[in-house]
């Protein structure tokens, strides 16, 4: 048995903004937070009602409309994630969307989990009409081929799968700096930490006003109760703690709405104060759009 198409859509002022579930992965809790007790990750667990072995880490990209234009913020796993993941495709058209009438797609860091739907493993690239738009700062890290050699080992896959994704377009590929908009209303603000050069999006229409807060924090539950927290994918983990407690504080005094990479599904909703941390307040489910 299936659940129900995992899409949602929502309005951000006159944009169309499409939440695009990419399934899940199982993740072992142990070892999962850099900087804390196991214990005290699994009681964050249990106070979330969730399991106390493992995260199910969950994957929704975005498909913004404005203008009659497509615009994808990250790609999903494509065919090389874990088994629990790879619906993305299947979501995207049940949304009524084609790969073909996507005119751009912006990259927040290139981590696979956000890369690999661009090119599938037998190296065919999924959106033949799209534009490619990347952050400087990540494009220049994990194209330096010093950085790649010194890598540790562990790091030698992520180097060799941007290049995968990547190196067949990369005369192609088009850079960005943060702080001037790359496609109407849709802004980059640097974000470092979890990468060197990972980025958020401030995506502004009329009124309408989201944060596309890309990997800021993995699950609310532990990372933006508890902003401190490192996850072991952070690259960085202190600046990473620095831009996660900036930018939950200027949402929350803001007010504004907020859109979480490996949120629950489907990852949108607010940030509120909560004592020394944040709590996620989830939309509240409409069918109007």
């Amino acid at each position: 048995m299936n659940q129900a198409p995992g899409f949602y859509r929502y309005k951000v002022g006159d944009v169309t903004v499409t939440a695009i579930n990419d399934g899940f992965a199982k993740r072992p809790l142990d070892g999962l937070v850099r900087n804390a007790e196991l214990a005290d990750v699994k009681k964050a667990m249990e106070q979330a009602f969730l399991p106390q072995d493992a995260l199910n880490i969950t994957f929704t990209t975005l498909a913004i409309q404005s203008g009659g234009k497509l615009t994808l913020i990250d790609t999903g796993n494509g065919d090389s994630g874990a088994p629990t993941s790879g619906s993305w495709m299947a979501n995207f058209k049940a949304a009524g969307l084609d790969p073909k009438n996507v005119s751009s797609i912006v990259f927040s860091h290139f981590h696979g989990d956000h890369i690999n739907g661009f090119r599938l493993k037998d190296g065919s690239a999924v959106f033949p009409n799209a534009e490619v738009m990347v952050p400087a700062a990540e494009w220049a890290f994990w194209m330096d081929d010093a950085k790649m050699n010194a890598a540790p080992e562990a790091m030698k896959g992520a180097f060799a799968g941007v290049r995968r994704v990547f190196g067949p377009i990369s005369k192609d590929v088009k850079q960005f700096e943060p702080g001037k908009e790359i496609v109407p209303g849709l802004t980059p603000i640097a974000a470092p930490g979890h990468t060197p050069g990972h980025t958020v999006f401030a995506l502004t229409s009329g009124n309408g006003k989201l944060m596309i807060m890309s990997d800021t924090t993995n699950h609310p539950a532990l990372f933006v109760r508890n902003p401190d927290w490192s996850a072991v994918f952070d690259m960085d983990g202190p600046q990473a703690a620095a831009t996660r407690r900036r930018l939950l504080d200027m949402v929350s005094s803001d007010r504004m709405q907020v859109a979480f990479y490996h949120a629950p599904f489907p990852a949108v909703g607010h940030i509120a104060k909560d004592g020394t941390g944040f709590e996620l307040v989830p939309v509240q489910w409409t069918p109007a759009i």
